[in-house]
């Protein structure tokens, strides 16, 4: 009689401790039956919690009948869900209601990345106006465009002249933007690619932190999300100053199909520019994205895209000849300056769920890639003659592949996030030329000609071990490079060959001392590849110049409405040895340091107005020079952007926007300076029923300001000696452009 009652009690503390134990599964989607990520489940019973994937998919632990389950997303509107019996028989569907963003319930401990998620909320309550304006919204990067609108912009971040990404590597859906072995420059990133009403989610992170994220990753990364699907149908057209003209239309293609989603979307824009010299610009731009959902929750994506570009340039001007009179701001020496340039993108991604703990992610792209270029940066230094016009040409195609698996588990009582991964990707670049050339139509000699083969595989592989307050996360990665190139200058045939491989160790630490003040430390160990045209000629020596970084940090909300975000960081280069393209030489220069804050602020007065606000402080300083000339060139030392902005004022939305960059060193003594400037914009637009009219303006207060300066020795024709000094592209002078939309 007592060993049955034993097993009764036995049988019976199993079967409360399997009620208890069970796992709620779950789906959010939005009222257009689209699946939505990160959304925050919380059991307030048990304190469990998970998040949606992508897929909008979650498995919530320690779950039993009768709990009160707690589903939260910014942006949406809270839901309170009562477990019952039918919640652990069938995957729920819970669906969540848009309402307008409010910072107030933000609450940093419940977020994925509480950092992407505040740009997020800047990009709704901001959305894009421009492509320029693409890659504004990462807090502290600057851009400065400085030939004609079609070439890829200059970028600034975190104390580093970034050139066109030799330190920031950026993709878009999975898929590479940065260009190895580039015939302008090491890690060229022509963005136009991106139609920006096309831009759903922008993740981003400073330093050389994260395993996924590789090559050029030094300063940091962006990497873009398109959206999978469009609510409404649209036509814009703006038409501006300057003769400036831009149309676009997206087109919902399966509305009301829940379990697929097309759209495609295409923009036409053109403009002359300020200068003197018209730029006689236009871009084309096509888009078309493919969504399908499973029964069981995976997704298969097609992405295809075609851009192409054309522009004049009247370049960068000395500044002696803008102060003796010869030309205005807006004039040019060499006005034959400009280029072309096309790209068309193939991409296919899947996510599929291996089991209910382990989640696959691929993707496969190719890519066509062609660019010319025409550029005179030193008039009449080395041909008094003919000039010194130069063209820079190469036609490109890239394969590549990612994968990951994200498998979720328990060590004991600790929960354990564990992501590995493979990447591929291979350039095939022909016929990549430097050439001497003469008004765009004829080569004097070529400099330089070839054929790139270039492969890069890695692995990686990050495990996050979540203690409850305090989140470990060790990382490594593995790179391996073949560098191949075929110099047809030679009579005879000749391939150099270097292979190069390099481990990057990774560390991070989260830790919630509140629901709403996390601090982190992160330090790991990143690297730039440089350009395979120097890896061979210097038989691999410097291929691969680490980065060292640490980054110590918070972000504090003190009140409902503020939120705080700061990092007091410092990052070590082994060298900044980059191949210069424009004159076909190598330039070293030693090892660098940089140590910097970064700050910032977001503000939310009310429903429809929001104040955003970055500043990043930074010593930047080459470590072999001596003290007063090492100085790194063009490197900030103090940036600072932000606005105001209305959201849905009784139809009004807009903003006002504001960037400073301050006076820098422009070259290694501080003997030149890059003067800083201090630009605002503004934009407002109207909506009545289906349409929506706008204005935007560029400068609204008119002032001079130079986009990029460069210090470079020229000499002009009339010139018996060569003079040193500041050479710039003059910034927009007041721009005003209207625009209407029409949705269906």
């Amino acid at each position: 009689m007592k060993f049955h009652h034993v097993t009764m009690l036995i049988a019976f503390t199993l079967l409360s401790v399997d009620a208890y134990c069970q796992q709620f599964k779950g789906k959010i989607e939005n009222k257009f039956n689209q699946p939505l990520e990160a959304a925050y489940i919380y059991n307030l019973n048990s304190e469990s919690h998970a998040h949606s994937s992508e897929s909008g998919t979650f498995i919530l632990d320690n779950s039993k009948i009768g709990d009160s389950v707690k589903i939260g997303l910014l942006g949406y509107q809270n839901k309170i869900l009562v477990l019952e019996t039918t919640n652990f028989d069938i995957v729920t569907t819970i669906v969540l209601d848009e309402k307008t963003y409010q910072l107030d319930e933000l609450i940093i401990s419940q977020e994925l990345d509480a950092m992407s998620t505040v740009t997020r909320l800047d990009l709704n309550t901001n959305p894009i106006n421009s492509s320029q304006e693409v890659l504004r919204k990462v807090p502290g990067l600057f851009i400065g465009q400085h030939a004609g609108g079609g070439k890829a912009e200059q970028l600034f971040l975190r104390g580093f002249d970034v050139d066109h990404g030799t330190d920031v590597s950026i993709s878009v859906d999975g898929m590479p933007v940065n260009m190895v072995s580039h015939a302008h420059g090491q890690g060229y990133s022509d963005l136009h690619f991106v139609i920006p009403e096309t831009i759903d989610e922008i993740n981003f992170g400073k330093g050389p932190y994260y395993a996924k994220e590789g090559d050029f990753t030094t300063a940091g990364y962006v990497n873009f999300s398109t959206k999978d699907y469009v609510k409404d149908s649209q036509i814009t057209m703006s038409i501006g100053d300057f003769n400036t003209l831009r149309t676009l239309g997206v087109f919902n293609l399966l509305n009301g199909n829940s379990n697929q989603n097309a759209y495609i979307a295409t923009e036409y824009l053109a403009s002359d520019g300020p200068f003197v010299s018209p730029q006689n610009f236009n871009r084309l731009n096509i888009f078309g994205k493919y969504t399908m959902l499973s029964p069981k929750n995976d997704k298969l994506t097609f992405t295809a895209s075609h851009f192409t570009s054309r522009w004049d340039a009247s370049g960068q001007i000395p500044q002696r000849e803008v102060d003796n009179g010869n030309i205005t701001r807006f004039g040019a020496i060499d006005d034959t300056e400009g280029g072309d340039t096309e790209r068309t993108n193939l991409n296919v991604e899947y996510l599929g769920h291996i089991s209910d703990k382990t989640v696959l992610k691929t993707n496969a792209f190719y890519s066509h890639y062609a660019f010319e270029l025409f550029s005179n940066f030193t008039f009449f230094l080395e041909d008094p003659v003919n000039g010194d016009q130069i063209k820079q040409k190469e036609d490109r195609q890239i394969f590549g592949a990612n994968t990951s698996v994200v498998h979720n588990t328990f060590l004991g009582n600790t929960e354990l996030v564990l992501t590995s991964g493979l990447g591929f990707r291979h350039d095939i670049v022909a016929d990549v030329e430097l050439s001497k050339t003469l008004n765009r139509k004829t080569v004097l000699n070529y400099l330089q000609l070839g054929d790139i083969n270039q492969t890069n595989i890695d692995a990686f592989v990050n495990a996050q071990f979540d203690f409850g307050k305090l989140t470990i996360s060790p990382a490594l990665r593995l790179d391996y490079f073949k560098f191949l190139y075929e110099d047809k200058l030679l009579a005879e045939y000749n391939l150099q060959s270097e292979t190069k491989s390099i481990v990057s160790p990774k560390l991070n630490m989260f830790f919630d001392a509140k629901d709403n003040l996390q601090l982190f430390l992160k330090s790991g160990i990143g690297f730039h590849s440089n350009d395979t045209r120097v890896v061979v000629n210097n038989f691999g020596e410097d291929i691969l110049p680490r980065a060292y970084g640490l980054d110590f940090g918070s972000i504090w909300k003190p009140t409902q409405r503020l939120v705080l975000n700061t990092a007091l960081w410092y990052l070590f280069l082994e060298q900044e040895f980059v191949y210069v393209g424009d004159a076909g030489i190598v330039e070293p220069s030693g090892k660098t340091e940089r140590l910097g804050l970064d700050l910032g602020l977001r503000y939310q007065f009310n429903d429809w107005l929001y104040l955003d606000t970055d500043a990043t402080f930074t010593k930047a300083r080459s470590i072999e020079a001596p003290n007063g000339e090492d100085y790194i060139p063009l490197a900030p030392d103090f940036t600072l952007a932000g606005g105001l902005s209305i959201n849905d004022l009784n139809g009004f939305s807009g903003g006002i926007r504001y960037r400073f960059i301050d006076d820098r060193p422009a070259n290694e003594d501080n003997s030149i300076i890059a003067e800083g400037y201090f630009v605002t914009d503004f934009n407002l637009n109207y909506s009545f029923g289906k349409l929506t009219l706008g204005v935007a303006i560029e400068n609204l207060f008119d002032i001079e300001w130079n986009e990029t300066q460069f210090a470079t020795e020229s000499q002009l024709q009339n010139e018996t000696n060569s003079v040193e000094e500041i050479h710039f592209t003059p910034g927009t002078p007041f721009f005003i452009k209207g625009n209407i939309t029409y949705r269906f």
